[in-house]
């Protein structure tokens, strides 16, 4: 988990202000993983009471644009928010609970990864969801 000072310096190298909601909507991000923005909203009023919705999402805007976080939106779900960005890795998500994991790339012959017609594109990333239930959720299926 990075500190303050860390997520100031993440702030500054990526030429942006360092304020006080930009410090606490980063904090959030990174404590919490694939927090939807109701969740990180609040998180963040937990300790800046003032702080708008509005604000918030320009921030998450500005965060996601400098390449700070990521966001994702699995399917049946709203975005969700992450940092963990510069690599091409995939999730899996419950259908049970809506639990959101990371899984590394595929490693190997993925031929699923590579398109079978790039339409002229220069493709850089792929996105993969894997979708399934959770340990948690898999003895109520049985059950069920």
């Amino acid at each position: 988990m990075p500190t303050a000072s860390d997520i100031e310096q993440m702030l500054r190298e990526a030429s942006l202000r360092v304020t006080r909601p930009r410090l606490a909507v980063l904090a959030t991000v990174h404590e919490h993983p694939h927090a939807d923005t109701d969740s990180i909203i609040a998180a963040v009023r937990a300790e800046m009471i003032d702080v708008s919705h509005q604000a918030v999402y320009d921030v998450l805007r500005v965060l996601t644009t400098a390449g700070l976080v990521r966001r994702i939106q699995p399917p049946g779900s709203v975005a969700r928010y992450e940092s963990r960005v510069g690599d091409n890795h995939h999730h899996v998500v419950c259908r049970g609970c809506g639990m959101i994991a990371d899984v590394d790339c595929a490693v190997g012959d993925t031929p699923c990864l590579i398109a079978s017609d790039d339409h002229g594109f220069d493709i850089d990333e792929a996105e993969v969801v894997y979708l399934g239930l959770c340990p948690e959720c898999q003895p109520n299926a049985r059950i069920n």
